[in-house]
């Protein structure tokens, strides 16, 4: 178990705690709300750990004035799109260690002790499970945990299934629909699918969507406990769990399927932490996982669906050849492809130094068949 130890009167000491893989801090000093950003900023360069006694919403103020600090320098455009890209994740990381060393201590019921400090507990329970005593958090988590319970209440609309989506921490959300509308509106191999596979389900949409469009069963898997948990809640929340199944963690399930769906992370980069999984696939694992194995799982005539952006492609990570060699090696045979162009807000950044790239993006299903 790792433990953070700081001098507070006394000697204390607590669990440490990061989703996002940030190290155990070394060395922690308590702070509160006469911490200037400047020397907060420069503490936590030097690789110091500030455990927030003060205000919460001093706090988030102080946040937000080391983000500026730490984003003077953000670096710009490189001399490629996937040097700009590299740059770019390294300054993320950057950003993240720094913004991570103001931590906040969460007590054994996952309260917060802090004036004005909100009600985190159910946020925490939700995110973390059953306390097992204090546990010290970088306030930049305990922020995305909070927005996370905020988006499981709310929910994500999604038009293709006229109801909402509600991702739990941890998951990917549906937010980007492009990939979504492109399983809604893909031709069903033959003249009907009894059953199909959705691998690496994450909510649980496309197997809903599958559902709906009247596929009779559907076997939804995911290597993720917590993805697992969310897309069985939005199946019941549906009404589709006489016809969805979720398990896992195996990428395939038993037997075979008239229709197997999947849509990778899209990066071929290693992950961070888990909560990166959703974006990054360390050399491409899953895509090649789901290519290899589906021709032993694809009933005669069926097709198997991979949804696909080319942000890859067009970052200089992956080529079309690659990935059309790949589908050539598994003994598969592209019999049609559906594009489309995503409409999220980061295409409309014309202030992000890969602006040009992600413009021209394309995300498709390749429908594959054996042979």
């Amino acid at each position: 178990m790792s433990t953070i130890h700081w001098i507070e009167v006394r000697p204390r000491s607590a669990r440490w705690h990061s989703e996002s893989g940030l190290p155990l801090p070394s060395r922690v000093v308590v702070a509160d709300d006469r911490m200037r950003a400047a020397d907060a900023h420069r503490l936590a360069c030097e690789g110091t750990a500030l455990l927030w006694r003060g205000d919460f919403h001093n706090a988030r103020q102080l946040l937000r004035a080391m983000d500026r600090r730490v984003g003077r320098a953000a670096p710009g455009a490189a001399d490629s799109p996937a040097e700009t890209f590299h740059l770019q994740r390294r300054f993320r990381a950057h950003r993240a260690r720094v913004l991570g060393k103001l931590l906040v201590l969460l007590e054994e019921d996952h309260s917060l002790a802090l004036r004005r400090a909100p009600d985190v507990r159910r946020a925490c329970d939700e995110a973390y499970g059953v306390s097992e005593g204090p546990v010290a958090v970088a306030l930049t988590e305990l922020l995305g945990v909070l927005g996370a319970r905020q988006w499981r209440e709310r929910g994500v609309y999604v038009p293709a299934l006229e109801a909402r989506i509600h991702p739990h921490y941890g998951v990917f959300a549906p937010t980007r629909g492009e990939y979504v509308d492109l399983v809604a509106r893909a031709p069903l191999p033959g003249t009907g699918v009894r059953c199909a596979f959705d691998l690496g389900t994450g909510t649980g949409v496309l197997a809903a969507v599958l559902a709906r469009r009247g596929v009779g069963r559907v076997v939804a898997t995911d290597v993720s406990a917590r993805a697992r948990a969310c897309a069985r809640e939005n199946v019941r929340r549906l009404v589709l769990a006489g016809s969805v199944r979720v398990t896992g963690p195996a990428l395939y399930p038993e037997g075979r399927a008239g229709l197997v769906v999947c849509n990778p992370p899209w990066i071929p980069a290693r992950p961070a932490s888990d909560l990166d999984l959703g974006v990054y696939d360390a050399g491409g694992g899953m895509l090649h996982g789901f290519l290899s194995g589906l021709p032993e799982r694809l009933e005669g005539g069926g097709e198997g669906w991979l949804v696909l952006s080319d942000l890859a492609e067009r970052l200089g990570l992956r080529s079309r050849e690659e990935l059309l060699t790949a589908v050539e090696r598994a003994g598969l045979r592209v019999v049609g492809r559906v594009d489309t162009r995503p409409g999220h807000a980061r295409v409309r950044d014309t202030d992000d130094p890969l602006h040009a790239v992600r413009a021209s993006e394309v995300t498709s299903l390749w429908r594959l068949a054996v042979g």
